[in-house]
């Protein structure tokens, strides 16, 4: 198990011409996110935003 600390720092990952990152399971589950679901990506300064997709 991962110690409390360490739970939020994560990897940038690439797969073919595509960067990734995985989330953790509790912000998942919190925002009640299922596979394969849309999500919008967003600049924003100093970083990104991640938000459900509406319609």
């Amino acid at each position: 198990m991962r110690k409390l600390n360490k739970t939020g720092i994560r990897n940038i990952q690439q797969s073919g011409g595509s960067y990734y990152i995985t989330l953790p399971i509790e912000i998942v589950r919190s925002f009640r996110w299922k596979e394969r679901q849309k999500v919008v990506v967003k600049k924003i300064r100093g970083g990104i935003q991640v938000k459900d997709w509406k319609k």
